[in-house]
């Protein structure tokens, strides 16, 4: 698995479902190598390219003119994403795990990381439309890297965490569930948090 552990290699598993599932499923992988080799590396992409993007271009909304942020407000906003992240990619696999006894699954807390890592894994490579700091055109990017990885969520559970079929698509069904209140409680945090005036100033 040591070999397994690069962000190249990971990433190259997204367009083998199957294989993936397989690799996965053949090894325990440990919890600090996949936090240090794969999570926080991986986390650190989008912030990096919305930074790049941001400062260049600035971010458009709609038609009119592009938003620019301070340099200070584009640093707090990278931040508080590669944190929001990493919080993710652990958070996630907290519950998996927690799921595991119910749906029949493997137990290793280091298998169900890797996992979600591997699920996450075209999200990550979409983040490099933040470079082109467009909504409609990171909506159009995103879509389909979320269809993508609920494939692989779908498609790989199985094998990967060690369960049948059946409870895999259940305990699938779950997982998503669980990404989508997570989804809506991060959002709803973000406005009260910008509406309470807690956030970067944002410039022109």
């Amino acid at each position: 698995m040591d070999a397994l552990l690069t962000p190249w290699r990971f990433a190259r598993l997204i367009t083998r479902p199957a294989e993936a599932g397989a690799r996965l499923a053949a090894d325990t992988p440990d919890t600090p190598a996949v936090l240090l080799r794969l999570v926080i590396p991986l986390s650190l992409i989008p912030p990096l390219f919305a930074y790049i993007g941001g400062a260049t271009f600035g971010w458009r909304l709609g038609g009119g003119e592009p938003l620019y942020i301070s340099p200070a407000g584009l640093t707090l906003i990278s931040l508080a994403y590669f944190i929001a992240l990493v919080a993710g990619f652990l958070s996630t696999a907290v519950v998996a795990r927690w799921m595991a006894d119910t749906y029949g699954a493997r137990l290793e807390f280091g298998s169900h990381l890797s996992f979600v890592v591997l699920v996450g894994m075209p999200v990550i490579l979409a983040s490099l439309g933040h470079l082109v700091p467009h909504v409609f055109i990171n909506l159009l990017v995103m879509i389909p890297a979320l269809i993508w990885s609920l494939y692989l969520l779908y498609r790989c559970l199985p094998a990967a965490l060690g369960t049948s079929q059946e409870r895999g698509m259940l305990m699938a069904s779950s997982l998503v569930a669980y990404l989508l209140v997570a989804s809506v409680s991060l959002l709803g945090i973000t406005v009260v948090l910008w509406s309470g005036g807690i956030g970067p100033n944002l410039g022109v």
